[in-house]
């Protein structure tokens, strides 16, 4: 299989419709890839995906409850894993859709044995504690034990196009509001990983083959105040940066969840920001061949794309 060309390929995506798969897909089709299953359960990011890509099978399903997707990912030459909860209010939620949902997936490709890429995340050797840490480490866990032809990248937080959850959901919020708050003294060590970048990652690994675990970290560390400082330069938001007690900042969480079942940000994540975590940085352009683009570059590409800066993806 490492001898053909992509155009050759049935590339299968799970969680397509989200961050990283809105981002690869055009990076796959560049690279020569045709033949794309792309899966993913959300109905309305379903549907944008349907709607910029055409060209590529979209199948809408719950992969932990589902069926009929399986005879689309039999077939496939590769796998790429992306499915994954990020928060929720509900511990169950994490474990059907990053365990129950991987438990599967891995049965419904057992026979074909394709290559596997798998995205793992940073988080699965974070000092945190909650049910994303738990629920994406037992995922890794279930791939690395499938016997599958596989390579593990686990990135750190990622920003990019169609981003709702961190960067993306703060710089919309950051033009609506006159203040934005930061919790504390805002010195809480980040190292965020541009999607596109990543995405080429993936395309690399597809064409390389390569296997074992890599940490894929943001090479430039920046404190999270100061990242909202330069992404408020690339947004062009004219919020004024205030701190404030991490006390009341959690209260305010708190309370906001008490009227929205999927909040964007949760208390939990606000633990996990503040825990003190420094990821390992490998020389990942070298290993894979792509290029890493500039922080300030990769917020710009990022709020300033003429036609996918302005598609917003649903929580």
């Amino acid at each position: 299989m490492a001898d053909e060309t992509p155009s050759a390929l049935r590339v299968a995506v799970t969680g397509a419709a989200g961050l990283v798969g809105q981002n690869l897909m055009p990076r796959l089709k560049a690279r020569g890839v045709r033949d794309i299953v792309a899966i993913d359960k959300h109905p309305a990011n379903t549907a944008t995906l349907r709607r910029l890509h055409p060209d590529v099978t979209v199948i809408e399903a719950d992969l932990a409850r589902d069926d009929g997707w399986q005879e689309a990912v039999a077939t496939a030459d590769v796998l790429v894993v992306l499915h994954a909860q990020i928060g929720s209010l509900d511990r169950d939620v994490f474990v059907a859709n990053n365990v129950t949902a991987t438990e599967r997936l891995l049965a419904a490709v057992a026979a074909r044995r394709p290559y596997v890429v798998h995205v793992s995340s940073s988080v699965v050797t974070s000092a945190a504690e909650d049910w994303y840490v738990e629920t994406k480490a037992g995922q890794e866990t279930l791939v690395l034990a499938s016997g599958l032809d596989c390579v593990v990248l686990r990135p750190t937080l990622m920003f990019g196009w169609f981003d709702r959850k961190h960067l993306g959901w703060l710089a919309r919020f950051m033009r609506k509001v006159p203040v934005f708050p930061i919790p504390g003294d805002g010195r809480y060590l980040r190292q965020p990983l541009y999607a596109g970048d990543f995405a080429d990652i993936v395309t690399a690994c597809i064409a390389r083959r390569p296997s074992g675990t890599f940490n894929i970290s943001g090479l430039e560390r920046i404190d999270y105040i100061d990242l909202m400082r330069a992404v408020k330069q690339a947004s062009g938001a004219k919020a004024a940066i205030v701190r404030i007690p991490y006390a009341a900042f959690w209260a305010l969480l708190w309370l906001y969840a008490r009227f929205d079942g999927d909040p964007p940000f949760t208390t939990r994540q606000l633990e996990a920001l503040v825990t003190p975590d420094v990821f390992e940085v490998i020389d990942w352009p070298g290993l894979f061949g792509v290029r890493a683009t500039p922080l300030q570059a990769a917020l710009e590409e990022t709020f300033r794309h003429p036609v996918y800066s302005d598609v917003v993806l649903e929580f």
